[in-house]
């Protein structure tokens, strides 16, 4: 009698390849395109100086669009800022529109209730956008400014470490719109010298 062992047993080919799978989108930047306009809503969102729930953010390519309304002008531009920031935006188009404020009884009060208010309001949104354009701005970072804004004229004070970062925070808030004026009082730091013999 043989040894079962000893039989010998045909050998059996054993295939183990397993599908490969590939998701390819027809978009190459779909992905990134909603990445990038949930990332410039969830900036707008995280800023009360602007009313985000009415902005609808479109992304293509880097470029975004924003679309809705603002209450003034100085939030529809402050929202153009915010929206820049965002790491990928390559350009903002702002189709926003600024609402008119409608009255209904005592025009005369309301009105200038409403007036004074907007200005209160471009003032404050004034003030965060040159704060924010100091702050990021590599030159200004550093300097320690207080900004006060009474219509449209910026007042700035604080320390900077020379003349020409003093004159850099001037030509940038004077860039930032709605800006009529601005009163630089912005001091130079006064560093020691010590006299080597």
């Amino acid at each position: 009698m043989k040894n079962i062992l000893e039989n010998e047993v045909p050998e059996m080919e054993v295939k183990t390849e397993v599908p490969i799978f590939e998701v390819k989108a027809e978009d190459s930047h779909e992905y990134t395109n909603a990445w990038l306009a949930a990332k410039v809503k969830t900036t707008l969102l995280s800023h009360h100086n602007v009313n985000a729930t009415s902005i609808e953010v479109l992304a293509t390519k880097g470029n975004v669009t924003l679309r809705g309304n603002a209450i003034s002008r100085a939030q529809k531009d402050l929202a153009t800022e915010y929206a820049k920031d965002v790491e990928g935006v390559k350009n903002v188009e702002n189709e926003m529109m600024v609402q008119n404020v409608i009255t209904t009884s005592d025009e005369t009060t309301i009105g200038e209730t409403v007036d004074a208010m907007s200005q209160l309001i471009d003032d404050a949104s004034i003030t965060v956008m040159v704060k924010t354009k100091l702050l990021y701005n590599r030159s200004t970072s550093a300097i320690n400014t207080i900004v006060e804004t009474n219509g449209g004229v910026v007042k700035l004070s604080g320390i900077a470490r020379n003349a020409a970062e003093k004159d850099l925070a001037a030509k940038l808030v004077n860039d930032v719109h709605g800006v009529k004026n601005v009163i630089n009082n912005i001091i130079i730091e006064v560093t020691e010298l010590k006299i080597v013999a």
